[in-house]
């Protein structure tokens, strides 16, 4: 039989879109025979849909960087995310500011050297806790302690995350532009792009056709 094709698929733990991307790519691996190599890109959503961080306590706007037309799209979203969501019985909060996911994207570098169970672990952990607002992706302690509960060996992840570590996110990144990524969740099968987990369904009569 013929090998299984790759599925590249890009995501960051700080959008709620690549997370309810994750059970549905999951989904399509029982279904279809496909190999899915995940890959991290980190997002500039400030550029993309301005700034605004809350204040814990109330939930009110102490800092902004938004038009009209970008909060109505950011609105939007999370209402959309959360309809999605259900579907799938997962939990969405919103987040309080732009949170930076490199140390958390790094994570899923090092995971990924380990294996595919110690990868979909540490996915999973990520996903769930950073939506409910019960995991701070910019502390590399506690992304470390995700790491050894999903399975990892984080005995080196220190010295990745201070060396190796960003620059293999930051090539991992340009070599995505130079592909046409520019958001997540993006697919890549066959060198055709597809953004947006709408699109899974003619990837599976794709590879069921493959």
């Amino acid at each position: 039989m013929a090998e299984p094709k790759t599925l590249s698929v890009y995501i960051d733990y700080k959008s709620p879109y690549a997370y309810i991307a994750k059970g549905l790519v999951y989904a399509l691996e029982r279904e279809v025979p496909v190999r899915v190599d995940w890959l991290p890109y980190d997002l500039d959503l400030g550029n993309f849909m301005g700034t605004a961080r809350l204040d814990p306590a109330t939930g009110r706007v102490i800092e902004e960087n938004r038009t009209a037309h970008q909060w109505r799209r950011v609105k939007y979203s999370y209402m959309d995310c959360r309809r999605q969501a259900r579907k799938q019985g997962i939990v969405i909060r919103g987040t309080q500011k732009i949170w930076d996911s490199r140390i958390a994207l790094c994570g899923l570098l090092y995971a990924k050297r380990q294996g595919d169970t110690v990868l979909r672990r540490y996915h999973d952990l990520v996903f769930e806790r950073f939506w409910k607002r019960e995991l701070d992706i910019e502390n590399p302690d506690i992304v470390a302690a995700v790491l050894a509960e999903a399975g990892a060996d984080i005995s080196g992840f220190p010295t990745y995350l201070a060396g190796a570590g960003p620059a293999e996110l930051a090539e991992t990144c340009r070599a995505a532009e130079d592909k046409g990524v520019f958001g997540v969740p993006f697919f890549i099968l066959d060198g055709e792009n597809f953004w947006g987990s709408e699109h899974l369904s003619d990837i599976r009569a794709r590879l069921a056709g493959a």
